[in-house]
């Protein structure tokens, strides 16, 4: 039998309200569901625990296929060897279930991109936050024009750098063959977002203007 903890039992409360208001009155759905997923969106966000895409955009299992990580980045095309968790979500999402859209969404208070910021993980050893400092690396390249224009600390410079992060991992979606070729067809569509911890309001990317507004 499983060693009890208050983490646990948390869970499994969690789990017994979700069997009784979601799962038993929803059956049909979950029934449709036993057969496959047709999912139109795929979120590309941050692992933090506050900003949860399914609560954010309030929808039902299956309608959004997501891939959360650090600082909700996407790495450019490559094909050398690795490990490349990101890019099977994606060629996954874009050549077997034919999203239509993807959408990358950053948030405000990102541990990943304020250490991108400050880099004060650079130069840390694996499992001392050595893999968080590679991974927020893909941000060494925008990071020079953040710190240009707002050096490294204060809430203008991680906002700029939380924002930046957005524009990065839609750039390196766009070094994809396949997300090159749908999105040019009109089948694809890549949009970036922001989510504001301190008042719950989204930020749509305007792309022309590189500029986000609030999507009210």
């Amino acid at each position: 039998m499983t060693d009890a903890s208050p983490e646990l039992d948390h869970l499994l409360a969690g789990y017994r309200r979700f069997r009784e208001s979601n799962w038993i009155p929803e059956r049909e759905r979950w029934s449709r569901l036993r057969e496959g997923q047709e999912p139109r969106v795929m979120v590309i966000a941050c692992s933090d625990s506050r900003v949860d895409p399914a609560q954010i955009f309030d929808v039902d299992p299956g309608e959004i296929f997501v891939v959360r990580n650090v600082a909700a980045m996407v790495p450019p095309f490559e094909t050398t060897p690795g490990l490349h968790g990101v890019s099977a979500a994606l060629e996954f999402a874009v050549q077997v279930l034919k999203v239509r859209e993807i959408l990358v969404m950053g948030h405000g208070m990102c541990g990943g991109a304020k250490a991108a910021l400050t880099q004060e993980l650079h130069g840390s050893e694996p499992g001392q936050g050595g893999f968080i400092a590679n991974w927020i690396g893909l941000l060494d390249e925008v990071r020079e024009d953040v710190v240009a224009h707002h050096g490294t600390s204060g809430h203008e410079a991680e906002r700029a750098m939380e924002q930046a992060g957005v524009r990065a991992s839609l750039a390196n979606l766009r070094t994809f063959p396949c997300i090159i070729a749908k999105e040019r067809s009109g089948k694809l569509r890549l949009r970036g977002a922001f989510f504001a911890i301190s008042d719950g309001i989204l930020h749509l990317l305007d792309e022309k203007s590189g500029t986000f507004h609030p999507a009210d």
